[in-house]
């Protein structure tokens, strides 16, 4: 589509190292092809701005946390208020982290491979013995939203929304089902770090990675940004509601910049008893499989508890001009 947006002339330099210019305009955002949640497809403007290339790695969050000796949500105890009903030992600082089943489980019960393991944190992302040893250049995980904004607001940086995210993730590639095209294998070649075989029992690796990989370990997208599907989802500043085209309708021109900037619609109506509002994380992760959550597409959204970190959530920063 055309790009009529003033704002999408890019400054001579990005405001910080290793960001890339996302240019304005007006794109279509969802799909109707894939899960309720991304429909429907509909026509929106964004403002350009300036975006990370890649996810905020393990040692660039070390920096932050070093400078301000910030403590993560995983890394203090939990309020029992806000867990009503949980068992006494699981309220000490701690994360969810995935475990691999030993066959096919009831995928309806994500409890089959997820587990809360006390000492979990992002210094620690499979548990109290384990360490950042080489996963230096991986994206740093087990943070909650209150830490990607504390991260954000110390490097001079935002949180993209939903739409500028995924007008990013999209490469200048308007409709296309992944970040590369249409085709998920071009040449038989994974372009992702995503599971390929049997959620959650049975990982070919094909791409080489049973869990996160460096960031930057496949190829960027159109506009030079890495990790835009697959190896961790991703943090957005937008509120999730279910229905996301009912938001911003419009009869004559595609809404700009649209935000949902309100907590009221994001709490799980099927789980009335935690208070914790969500927002919207996308990109999907080296856990999504086509038999279970086919979401490593740029359309593909998923709600997020904002005191709870994991093993598959992360994410990057941008810049918006002023």
């Amino acid at each position: 589509m055309v790009d009529t947006n003033p704002a999408s002339a890019p400054r001579i330099d990005p405001p910080h190292p290793d960001m890339v210019w996302i240019p304005g305009g007006t794109f279509r955002m969802g799909s109707d092809k894939f899960y309720p949640e991304e429909r429907p497809v509909r026509e929106v403007t964004i403002d350009g701005l300036w975006m990370d290339r890649h996810q905020v790695t393990n040692e660039e969050y070390a920096r932050f946390v070093e400078e301000t000796g910030y403590v993560t949500v995983a890394e203090r105890k939990p309020n029992a208020a806000d867990f009503p009903g949980a068992p006494p030992e699981n309220l000490v600082p701690g994360s969810l982290v995935f475990h691999m089943t030993r066959g096919p489980v009831d995928l309806r019960n994500w409890a089959n491979w997820w587990g809360w393991v006390p000492g979990a944190r992002w210094r620690h992302p499979y548990g109290p013995a384990t360490s950042l040893q080489g996963l230096e250049q991986h994206p740093v995980v087990h943070v909650a939203y209150e830490d990607v904004e504390a991260y954000a607001r110390w490097a001079g940086k935002e949180l993209p929304s939903e739409a500028e995210w995924e007008r990013a993730a999209r490469g200048e590639l308007d409709g296309a089902t992944f970040t590369w095209g249409d085709e998920e294998f071009p040449d038989g070649k994974p372009m992702v770090n995503s599971w390929q075989g049997e959620f959650p029992w049975h990982n070919k690796n094909v791409d080489g990675f049973e869990r996160t990989s460096p960031v930057g370990s496949f190829p960027a997208n159109g506009y030079g940004l890495y990790d835009m599907a697959g190896n961790v989802w991703e943090w957005t500043s937008d509120w999730f509601t279910p229905k996301p085209g009912e938001e911003f309708k419009s009869c004559c021109t595609p809404p700009v910049n649209p935000r949902v900037t309100s907590p009221d619609k994001s709490y799980d109506p099927n789980n009335p008893q935690f208070k914790i509002p969500r927002k919207v994380v996308k990109g999907g992760s080296h856990l999504c499989a086509p038999n279970y959550c086919l979401r490593y597409r740029p359309a593909a959204r998923q709600p997020q508890m904002i005191d709870t970190g994991m093993t598959h959530i992360g994410f990057r920063c941008v810049v918006r001009p002023r």
